[in-house]
C-alpha cells in the first residue's frame, strides 16, 4: 500500500467525499482511519424518508460501519446490527470490501415522535437497552467472527468505545458525527457524516519500526497512547463534517507534532443487491396461502428495506 508523509503534501491535499483515509501516527505508534460521507450517505438515508432523528442515528451506524469495515484485508462483509427495546429497535448497516455501504432502521414512529416533543432527541434514548453486534463475514466457506456488547442507553460512539474496550481489549478512540448540510450546487439540504478512529499499535501489529522501535517500558507505551488519545479527543463535530476541510488537513491539525503518514483512500458508494429476480426467487419459497395473504388491491408489492425500491407482482405470478 502506497504511503505518503503528510508533511510533504499537506498544502495540496484534495477535498474528497465518500472515502476512508487510512493513516499512521508514527511517533505515538498508533493508526486509524478518517471517513467522509456525502452523496453516498445521502443516497442511503434519503431513500427511506425516515424521521430526522432516525436518519441521524442510521447515519452514525453507517459511518461507524465504514470506519471499521475499511480495515478488512480480504473480500468480505462487515455488519453492524443493534437489537434493543428503544423506539429504534433495530439498526442494520453493512460494508462490502469493495467499499459498498447500505443500511436501514426499524422503529416505532409514535415513540420516536414522543421523544421529540421536548426538543432535541437523545440518541441513547432512541436506542434504549439491548445489544450491539459487529460481524465479519468472509464468505460461505469460512467461519463468521462476531463480537457483541450490551447497549444500556448509550449512543453509538459510546457503544463502539465499549465494544473495543471489552471485546478487542485494544486502546481505541472513535467518534462519528452526522448532520444535514445545505448544498449550494443542488440548492438542497443533504446528509453528511464524518468520523475518525485511532488505535494503539502492538509490536505484533506493526508498532515497532525503525522510527518507533519496540519499547519494553510499559509506562512509555502507555504515555504514547495517552498523548495521541488526548489529541484525538480535541476533534470537534464540525471538523468531521466540514466539506471544505480535507481529511489530510484534519489529521495534520490533530497530530502534526507526532508525524503522520497517510495511505491510499478507499472510495465508498451506496449499494443494494435487490432486484426483481432476487425478490421473485424469495417469494417462490412461500406457500400459496402466504402469498394470498400478501395480496392488496389486486397485487403483491414487496419493498426493499435497504433501498426502498418496490417490486409489484400479479397474484398468479407464482402459480
Amino acid at each position: 500500500m502506497a504511503e505518503h508523509d503528510l508533511d510533504m503534501f499537506i498544502d495540496s491535499a484534495p477535498l474528497r467525499d465518500d472515502c476512508v483515509l487510512p493513516y499512521r501516527v508514527v511517533r505515538a505508534s498508533a493508526s486509524g482511519r478518517v471517513v467522509r460521507l456525502g452523496g453516498a450517505l445521502d443516497q442511503v438515508l434519503s431513500g427511506h424518508e425516515y424521521p430526522e432523528p432516525v436518519s441521524n442515528l442510521l447515519g452514525q451506524a453507517v459511518a461507524v460501519t465504514a470506519l471499521l469495515g475499511a480495515s478488512l484485508k480480504i473480500d468480505g462483509k462487515f455488519i453492524l446490527q443493534t437489537n434493543t427495546d428503544g423506539p429504534v429497535d433495530m439498526l442494520v448497516a453493512d460494508y462490502r470490501s469493495q467499499g459498498e455501504l447500505r443500511g436501514y432502521a426499524h422503529f416505532d414512529a409514535d415513540k420516536v415522535a414522543a421523544l421529540g416533543n421536548g426538543g432535541e432527541v437523545d440518541m441513547g434514548q432512541l436506542l434504549g437497552r439491548g445489544h450491539l453486534a459487529m460481524t465479519i463475514d468472509q464468505g460461505p466457506d469460512t467461519d463468521r467472527y462476531q463480537g457483541i456488547v450490551a447497549l444500556e442507553g448509550d449512543d453509538l460512539n459510546a457503544a463502539a468505545d465499549t465494544y473495543f474496550r471489552q471485546s478487542e481489549q485494544l486502546p481505541t478512540f472513535i467518534r462519528v458525527a452526522v448532520a444535514r448540510h445545505y448544498d449550494g450546487e443542488q440548492s438542497a439540504w443533504t446528509w453528511r457524516a464524518g468520523g475518525i478512529i485511532v488505535q494503539q499499535l502492538t509490536d505484533e501489529g506493526g508498532r515497532a519500526t525503525k522510527e518507533s522501535p519496540a519499547r519494553d517500558d510499559v509506562s512509555e507505551v502507555a504515555e504514547d497512547w495517552n498523548r495521541v488519545n488526548v489529541l484525538a479527543q480535541t476533534v470537534e463535530d464540525h471538523e468531521l463534517l466540514d466539506p471544505m476541510l480535507a481529511s489530510e488537513r484534519l489529521l495534520y491539525r490533530l497530530f502534526h507534532e507526532e508525524r503522520v503518514r497517510v495511505y491510499e483512500p478507499q472510495l465508498l458508494t451506496a449499494y443494494c443487491r435487490c432486484s426483481k429476480k432476487r425478490v421473485e426467487n424469495i417469494m417462490q419459497r412461500f406457500s400459496d396461502q402466504d402469498l394470498a395473504d400478501m395480496v392488496e388491491d389486486g397485487k403483491i408489492v414487496v419493498t426493499c428495506e435497504f433501498c426502498g425500491a418496490s417490486y409489484s407482482f400479479a397474484p398468479d405470478h407464482f402459480g
